[in-house]
């Protein structure tokens, strides 16, 4: 994968070493943290005694915090920088990890698990707002997929891996762990370079028009729902309900559901790994990132119904679905990219809290929907399937609205 120099006055600095690989570390912690309850779900649940409610409930507390601070974000981004904000934020993530260590009721823990969320909130946005400084756009596709390789390899950490590693330290060991990590990573991105934007002579008033504009643009209004119901139910899936569904719908264990969130993981990275290296040759080609996006969407949503209706074997499906939704990442670059530049940081963190609305509302939404149709009557694995058969026909009618929007456009 080749890297561009950046366009900078000091020619000294290397855009891997020094912007790169700093902010992939962080996601790669991000990612972790957001997966990490889907595998200790089932000691949470014994420790505590909380209904699957009270599990969607305390696990997106990470998400509601997260998807509330993407808009103040986006400004902060724009303003101050990615270094500075990040590394900032992070912090509170070691804070928020330690206190997860420590908790005791569930208050404490959602409380955790929130600031969390908050302190993690700017760990893929702030890499695409780094990107967007120090890198030409015609890279942007590929890098941020580079990028989101690095959250598959948080995600596989936070599968079979940390699965081994409960036996020995605990999941209050582990959040310990994590809250050292949070410091070594806020350290390393406060180590990388600056280099102003535009937006940071902007007025605070004039930054707030320029969210207004996003809002108000129908091609945000395009991506929006597919990206708060396929990608958003594919984070509250991975991130909570895999695991309860794999051992719940399919019968597994959860040491052989939490193999198959390892599959998701590794079919994530050689997605995002693809996309990376390919997107801008192909494109070259003439195959627009466009319609790969739509593609792999359409893919998804046909593996999502083969897992509702448990049409073919499970490790195959479940490596699939995390292959092709690996390019639900492409929205950003696509919609950032028809915007001004000085407007990037406000245009993701946009998009992206659509994805934690839809995330959140579903995580939550969903435990309740299983509970609710099993005090209905309905087996607890019938509950899994209808209530995974909704979300999955409200992701085809976004799905149909995207592809729809895209027809509009060219006529």
């Amino acid at each position: 994968m080749n890297f561009p120099n950046a366009n900078t006055a000091n020619t000294a600095i290397n855009p891997w070493l020094r912007i790169f690989l700093p902010f992939a570390a962080g996601y790669f912690l991000s990612y972790l943290l957001r997966n990490v309850n889907a595998v200790i779900a089932p000691e949470l649940t014994r420790d505590l005694g909380v209904s699957a409610a009270d599990l969607g409930l305390l696990t997106s507390a990470y998400l509601f915090a997260f998807g509330a601070f993407q808009l103040p974000l986006g400004i902060l981004l724009d303003r101050y920088g990615p270094r500075r904000v990040e590394s900032a934020l992070l912090l509170l993530t070691a804070a928020g990890a330690a206190l997860f260590a420590l908790g005791q009721s569930i208050s404490e823990l959602a409380l955790a698990r929130a600031l969390i969320g908050l302190g993690v909130s700017a760990c893929l946005m702030a890499s695409f707002k780094a990107f967007s400084l120090w890198f030409p756009m015609e890279r942007q596709a590929s890098l941020n997929s580079a990028i989101m390789a690095a959250g598959a390899l948080g995600a596989l950490t936070a599968s079979t891996p940390l699965g081994w590693a409960l036996p020995l330290i605990g999941w209050r060991g582990a959040f310990y762990g994590l809250a050292g990590l949070s410091l070594l990573a806020a350290l390393l991105i406060f180590t990388t370079p600056d280099k102003p934007a535009a937006a940071g002579n902007e007025t605070l008033s004039k930054q707030l028009r320029g969210v207004g504009q996003v809002f108000a643009s129908p091609i945000f209004w395009r991506y929006a729902p597919q990206t708060a119901l396929i990608t958003g139910g594919f984070m509250a899936m991975q991130g909570l309900w895999a695991v309860p569904w794999l051992m719940s719908f399919n019968g597994l264990t959860r040491a052989a559901a939490a193999f198959h969130l390892l599959l998701m993981g590794i079919g994530m990275l050689v997605g995002f790994v693809s996309i990376a290296a390919c997107v801008t040759r192909l494109a070259a080609r003439g195959l627009h990132p466009e319609r790969i996006l739509a593609v792999g969407m359409g893919g998804g949503i046909a593996i999502t119904c083969l897992i509702v209706i448990d049409g073919a074997p499970t490790h195959l499906l479940w490596f699939a679905m995390g292959l092709v939704f690996s390019v639900g990442n492409l929205s950003y670059a696509l919609l950032s990219a028809q915007f001004p530049a000085q407007l990037a940081g406000r245009v993701n963190t946009t998009l992206n809290l659509l994805a934690f609305i839809g995330a959140f509302g579903i995580q939550w939404g969903f435990g309740a929907a299983v509970d609710a149709f099993t005090t209905a009557g309905l087996t607890q694995r019938n509950a899994y399937q209808t209530t995974y058969a909704v979300l999955l026909v409200l992701q085809a009618a976004s799905y149909a609205w995207y592809v729809l929007g895209g027809k509009r456009a060219r006529n």
